[in-house]
């Protein structure tokens, strides 16, 4: 019984995290919203994009050292690269309203 609880639980976490931007995110919010990103990686992350610049894609985070092509692709559905990313998957969820005088 004991596991089922954990488990469910473990699910409703996964369930509310949120994207993140990872040019933008400071290092616990990295660790906290990616699956299998620990602190350690995440100030890595952080690290590297001071050192080295912007992440274009996704898959640029397999140069940070200990950040492989399976932690990239599990996680690629809350890796953003840009806020304006947020912005519209959140109008594709939010109807838009019509301003127009009635």
């Amino acid at each position: 019984m004991k596991k089922i609880i954990l488990l469910l639980s473990l699910c409703a976490f996964n369930a509310i995290a949120a994207p993140v931007n990872v040019n933008t995110a400071d290092a616990k919010t990295i660790s906290e919203a990616l699956s299998g990103i620990g602190m350690k990686k995440a100030e890595a992350i952080v690290q590297y994009r001071t050192d080295k610049g912007l992440f274009k894609t996704a898959e640029d985070l397999t140069n940070v050292k200990g950040i492989g092509e399976k932690t990239v692709e599990k996680n690629k559905n809350d890796i953003l690269l840009s806020d304006a990313a947020a912005v519209e998957t959140k109008s594709l969820v939010e109807p838009k309203k019509d301003n127009k005088p009635k």
